[in-house]
């Protein structure tokens, strides 16, 4: 296997126009300083992935991936490690199955799911259904591939362990975010619009249709983790069943479909699911910050990141 190689420098300019005018965003009434300092801090990590190109949208104008952001403060203060963006490698090439961002590192083009090892060191397809995911003592890898049902229920702790097996890694938040956005840094994957049903962004609850009783006292992990939950018709949709939903670099399903975890230690998960691409920040700029790196339910996935290989 050729030698992976990546030049990270996590040297970054100012934050520009739009990073000093943060202050004029809308954020939720009990956002208080740190939180404005977290998003100062994501928009700051984003900013060389678009330094020196030619965009079709400004970085202050409505429809780009800055704008959508800075739009959003969480009502509660939470660290998150961004990460940071490689240099640009020349002539860099990625694994089979992953695309290139900016020749800066690899993504995989489908959310991810799951191969295991089995006693003979034969490996199968796992069932994306089964709960928890994965088992205690298999050895996971993971994969991906167009047209299957992709990896719910899993924590980034699991999926950042299948990333590994599989000679890749967890994506840092900022490049989850720079692929998500295409070279245009565009709000949503296909443009700077929202355009509803592109991506896999409605369907049924299965919450609603398994547990309705059990709302009022509160849904807990059995609930989330019911293996049904994905398998209600019209919710969960196969790897690039929305073919419009893609960057141009080539990842599809990066909003909508399932979250997908991050490397943030203090566990971030990004992009939105099928019930929800908005309530959080809007497509591509959607986090969810309120669970731990051990936590998984039913609308919980991942995707892998890797480092370029050398030209």
């Amino acid at each position: 296997m050729a030698a992976r190689f990546t030049s990270r420098l996590c040297v970054f300019v100012g934050l520009g126009a739009l990073g000093t005018s943060l202050a004029q965003a809308a954020p939720p009434d009990s956002a208080n300083l740190n939180s404005f300092v977290q998003v100062s801090r994501a928009l700051h990590a984003l900013e060389p992935a678009f330094a020196g190109s030619a965009r079709r949208v400004a970085p202050s104008a409505e429809g780009s991936i800055e704008k959508a952001i800075a739009k959003y403060t969480p009502g509660r203060a939470h660290p998150v490690e961004e990460g940071c963006l490689p240099q640009p490698t020349p002539g860099a090439r990625c694994p089979p199955g992953m695309a290139m961002v900016g020749a800066r590192f690899c993504v995989d083009k489908y959310e991810g799911s799951l191969d295991e090892t089995l006693p003979d060191g034969t490996t199968r397809p796992h069932s994306p259904y089964q709960t928890p995911t994965p088992s205690d003592g298999v050895v996971y890898s993971a994969r991906s591939i167009g047209g299957v049902v992709p990896q719910g229920y899993i924590s980034a702790a699991q999926a950042e362990s299948a990333c590994r097996v599989a000679r890749k890694r967890l994506c840092h938040p900022v490049e989850w975010r720079a692929a998500c956005a295409g070279s245009q840094g565009f709000a949503f994957p296909y443009g700077p619009t929202r355009a509803a049903g592109t991506c896999k962004d409605s369907g049924p609850s299965p919450m609603l249709t398994y547990h309705a009783e059990t709302m009022s006292r509160g849904w807990g992990s059995g609930e989330l983790n019911d293996p049904r939950n994905n398998q209600l018709e019209g919710g969960l949709a196969k790897t690039g069943a929305s073919p419009a939903c893609v960057s141009d670099y080539g990842a599809f399903d990066m909003v909508g479909n399932l979250h997908e975890w991050t490397a943030d230690p203090n566990g971030t998960f990004q992009g939105g699911y099928w019930l929800d691409t908005s309530q959080h920040g809007d497509g591509c700029a959607y986090r969810t910050i309120a669970h731990g790196f051990g936590y998984h339910d039913y609308a919980t996935g991942f995707r892998c990141c890797a480092d370029v290989l050398a030209p």
